[in-house]
């Protein structure tokens, strides 16, 4: 017999009355050198409850540990240890732009062993490397875990992910990633989204502004993503983007439709637009059930009890109908999917038919 299995699937249409969203510079672009710098380090979390790694399964905790206390000055006697309350982990941090000496940045910790949660557990003093491999910053406190795990003999219930957990503040910086912010004379502004239309508005923006402020044009645009920015004389680096950071930008976008076929989830861009097509739309069920007959032998007799089979196939086909879609703007392509009565897991498969038909004036994201 067939099972039918429903899902519940949402349609986000994003609707605009104007063709172009007027931001911050800040908001849409970035400094190139005052970006993030990714850290990793593997440690050890103490004082679990019983949780931890099992050091059977996971021999590079009992080696870790070891290694440890020989640091500390305990000699550790030979054979397996059967402790519970231990568990290596991969620690990871961004450090900031700017970030100086004695800073303090948060830290993730994840269990990299079986453990079954880090509730409780105190992380050990642990380096953090960059991608170079010199060391950067240094990690440990104890470790916030939102999840849980309750087990017993028959049942298991687990809520969140307890074996990842967060230390607020826990890490220190130790190494400053060497920026000379003060003598530079030009920046580059990286946008997020990389448009031409933009990074035109964003380097005449900045000029007006600059001739009214500094007597002279001090923005370039270079490529989709990139603007070159000039400092002017006797004005300090810090002073030259905060003056220009906040001026507002009227920015631009492709049209893009983007599907996620897993969730059933539909955006629509507000430049989205479809030429006048008609578009047919149906659902066909097909139900088959067997119902076997089991077959007796008569009394006496020497035959057999034998099974036959029966099947019986229904066909159900609901809400066949031809519509026609004029996609003028996003409204009224919204409006002319709704009038088919379609659900969004079938909007998903219209208007990737539509996109190979030609008739979609956009870029299709399917995820």
């Amino acid at each position: 017999m067939l099972r039918a299995i429903a899902c519940a699937l949402c349609l986000v249409a994003i609707v605009a009355t104007d063709a172009f969203a007027t931001s911050r510079i800040k908001d849409i672009a970035v400094l190139q050198g005052g970006r993030d710098n990714q850290l990793i380090g593997y440690g050890l979390v103490v004082g679990l409850q019983g949780t931890g790694d099992s050091l059977r399964n996971a021999p590079f905790t009992e080696q870790s540990m070891r290694s440890m206390l020989d640091t500390l000055g305990v000699a550790t006697a030979e054979g397996r240890a059967r402790l519970k309350n231990i568990a290596a982990v991969m620690v990871t941090a961004n450090l900031p732009a700017f970030a100086t000496s004695g800073a303090r940045i948060d830290v993730t910790v994840s269990s990299l062993g079986d453990a079954t949660s880090l509730g409780g557990g105190q992380l050990v003093m642990t380096p953090l490397l960059g991608a170079d491999g010199q060391i950067y910053a240094v990690a440990q406190g104890s470790v916030s875990v939102s999840g849980f795990t309750a087990e017993g003999q028959a049942e298991t219930v687990t809520q969140g992910t307890p074996t990842t957990g967060r230390i607020a503040g826990g890490g220190i910086v130790e190494r400053e990633v060497p920026v000379d912010f003060s003598r530079e004379g030009g920046f580059l502004l990286q946008l997020r989204n990389p448009d031409f239309s933009t990074a035109v508005r964003i380097t005449d923006a900045i000029n007006a502004h600059a001739r009214n402020a500094f007597g002279h044009a001090v923005a370039k645009e270079l490529d989709a993503r990139t603007v070159r920015l000039n400092k002017p004389k006797d004005v300090s680096p810090a002073r030259f983007i905060a003056a220009i950071e906040n001026i507002a930008v009227e920015t631009d976008q492709p049209a893009r439709v983007v599907l996620d076929e897993k969730s059933g989830t539909v955006v629509i861009g507000a430049d989205v637009r479809v030429a006048r097509v008609a578009v047919s739309h149906g659902a066909l069920t097909v139900r088959i059930t067997e119902a076997p007959n089991v077959v007796q032998p008569a009394p006496f007799s020497d035959g057999v009890t034998a099974v036959e089979p029966n099947t019986f196939i229904d066909i159900d086909e609901q809400g066949t109908q031809i519509g026609t879609i004029d996609g003028v703007d996003l409204q009224s392509l919204v409006e002319g999917l709704n009038r088919l009565g379609v659900q969004p897991r079938d909007i998903i498969s219209i208007l990737q038919a539509i996109k190979s038909a030609g008739a979609l004036n956009a870029e299709l994201v399917v995820q």
